[in-house]
């Protein structure tokens, strides 16, 4: 097991902070490694530490990153942003994530989230409830997806 793997299972095994001593050691000696600022910036926001977090997100995506990782990045920096009120920060990685992997459904609920958080909440809503009508299996909101889609952004009207 490399020194990067056996530092994610401390990180998922909740042996965050030893983690986090492995993959400073890691960062130190392989500053190119982008997966290894990825998985630094990741333990730190594990432990609520999401300031501390941001540079290293940062770091691991001005580096090679494969293509889930990269979109792992981008989520966890643009989550950050919003959670230390850096709206238009996060505003713009969520969107970036958005164009970059628009199959990662995930970016458009924390967009929503950061559009709730500016006072856009029609569009919010919108788009949380396109992501409800595209992907729940319940069969009941299965029946009514075609109608959620088609209120999702008529949120406002109201029909004489």
């Amino acid at each position: 097991m490399s020194d990067l793997q056996q530092a994610i299972c401390l990180r998922q095994e909740g042996k965050v902070r030893e983690a986090i001593e492995l993959l400073n050691q890691i960062t130190e000696f392989e500053p190119e490694n982008g997966e290894g600022w990825y998985q630094l910036a990741w333990a730190h926001d594990s432990l609520g530490l999401e300031r501390e977090a941001v540079p290293y997100y940062e770091k691991a995506l001005q580096l090679e990153l494969s293509a889930e990782d990269r979109a792992g990045a981008i989520l966890g920096l643009g989550s950050t942003y919003r959670t230390l009120g850096q709206y238009e920060q996060a505003k713009t990685w969520l969107l970036a994530g958005i164009s970059e992997f628009p199959e990662h459904r995930e970016f458009e609920v924390f967009y929503a989230m950061v559009l709730y958080n500016l006072g856009e909440h029609a569009e919010a809503m919108g788009r949380l409830l396109v992501q409800l009508a595209d992907t729940s299996g319940d069969s009941r909101i299965m029946d009514y997806s075609r109608a959620i889609r088609y209120y999702a952004d008529q949120l406002d009207r109201v029909w004489e």
